[in-house]
C-alpha cells in the first residue's frame, strides 16, 4: 500500500452579486480606472450586501454546493476548516456557523488566521489530518468578507479588496497525487506594515478606537509590495528548485490575487510563461483567504488528473509559502 496523500476531489465557489467596479469607486474616493489598473489590475470587485450577512453567509454556499456537486452527505465530513480574517465573530469560530448552516453534525471545526496565506496554511493543515490515516472527508474553506473591514475613503486600500468564499474538499489517496510538498514561512515583524489596529486585546473597540477608524485594514503599500514580490516568487521558486520541477513540469501556477504586478513578478522568477499563471485578479480583487480556491474553481475545467500546480501566497502578518499540488481528477 502507497503513502497516504490527501486529494482535492471536488471544489466549489460562490460571489456575491454585486459588482463594484472601478467607475463607481471613482465616485466615492479620489481615484479613476486608468490608476488602479495600472497599480495593481483590479477592475472590478464583489461586495456582499444585505444586513446581517457576514462571511460564514459566503462560505455556506460555497459548501453547499460543494457537497451536491460532489454527491457528498453533510454527515460524512469529519473536519471542517475555514481561513478567514474576517470571521462572524470572534468567538465561536465562523467555522462552527457554517458547519451548523450547512448540516453538518458529525465534525470538528475550527477558524484559521493568516490572512492572504490562510487557504495555503489551512490547506497543509487538513492535508496533515488526512495523512494520519483516521480521517477521510475533510472541508477547506477560504472566505473573507474584506468590505466589513474596509474604508472606503481611502484611496490606498478601497480599490483592493472584495468578498467571496470558496471550498474543497479533501480525501485520501494512495495515488502520486494531491498534496505532494509544501514550504509555510512567517515574520510577526511585519505586523507594523500590514494590520487592523484595534478590535483585539491589545487595543480593544472604544468610543476612541471607532472615531479614529482603527478598524480598517491599515497598509503601508510600498513596503508591504516589496516585501511580497520579494518572499512569493522566491518561495514559488524554491518548491520547484526543492523538488527538482522544472517549468515544463508544471501545468500552472497558482498565485494570490493581490496585485498583476506580484503574479507576473512570480511567474517570471518560476521561468513560466503567461498562459501558465491563472489569473482572476481583474473580476474579484483581493479576495484574501479566498484568491487561491477561486482561481482554481474558475480553472477547474482546464485541469487535467497529474497536472502539476503551485499554489503560492503572500499576506499580512507576515506569511507566505507555496504548495505543490498534483491536481486529482479530470474534468467531469
Amino acid at each position: 500500500m502507497g503513502k497516504i496523500r490527501a486529494a482535492i476531489t471536488g471544489i466549489h465557489a460562490w460571489v456575491p452579486e454585486y459588482r463594484l467596479d472601478n467607475f463607481e469607486l471613482s465616485r466615492m474616493v479620489d481615484t479613476s480606472d486608468e490608476w488602479i489598473m495600472q497599480r495593481v489590475g483590479i477592475r472590478e470587485r464583489r461586495i456582499l450586501r444585505g444586513e446581517g450577512l457576514g462571511t460564514s453567509d459566503m462560505a455556506d454556499k460555497a459548501v453547499m454546493g460543494l457537497l451536491e456537486k460532489t454527491g457528498t452527505s453533510p454527515d460524512e465530513i469529519e473536519v471542517l476548516i475555514c481561513a478567514t480574517i474576517t470571521p462572524d465573530m470572534l468567538f465561536p469560530a465562523t467555522a462552527n456557523i457554517i458547519s451548523d448552516k450547512a448540516g453538518i453534525k458529525n465534525a470538528f471545526s475550527f477558524d484559521l488566521s493568516a490572512a492572504c496565506s490562510g487557504f495555503i496554511f489551512a490547506l497543509h493543515t487538513g492535508a496533515s489530518f488526512i495523512e494520519t490515516g483516521r480521517y477521510k472527508k475533510i472541508i477547506i474553506v477560504g472566505a473573507d468578507k474584506m468590505s466589513s473591514i474596509t474604508d472606503y475613503t481611502d484611496r490606498t486600500t478601497c480599490p483592493l479588496f472584495g468578498d467571496a468564499a470558496a471550498a474543497v474538499l479533501l480525501e485520501p489517496t494512495t495515488e502520486e497525487l494531491g498534496v505532494m510538498d509544501q514550504i509555510l514561512r512567517v515574520d510577526g515583524s511585519g505586523r507594523k506594515y500590514l494590520h487592523m489596529k484595534a478590535g483585539g486585546s491589545v487595543r480593544p473597540p472604544s468610543h476612541e478606537t471607532v472615531d479614529a477608524k482603527e478598524h480598517f485594514i491599515y497598509q503601508e503599500g510600498q513596503t508591504v509590495f516589496k516585501f511580497a514580490v520579494t518572499s512569493m516568487a522566491d518561495v514559488a521558486a524554491e518548491i520547484m528548485e526543492k523538488n527538482n520541477l522544472k517549468p515544463d513540469d508544471i501545468a500552472y501556477l497558482v498565485p494570490h490575487q493581490a496585485n498583476l504586478r506580484i503574479i507576473d513578478a512570480t511567474g517570471r522568477r518560476m521561468g513560466l510563461p503567461p498562459e501558465k499563471v491563472m489569473i482572476n485578479i481583474e473580476k474579484y480583487g483581493n479576495t484574501t483567504a479566498a484568491t487561491i480556491p477561486l482561481a482554481l474553481w474558475e480553472y477547474e475545467n482546464r485541469l487535467r488528473k497529474g497536472d502539476n500546480l503551485i499554489l503560492a501566497a503572500f499576506g499580512g502578518g507576515f506569511t507566505w509559502g507555496s504548495l505543490w499540488l498534483k491536481w486529482a481528477y479530470d474534468p467531469k
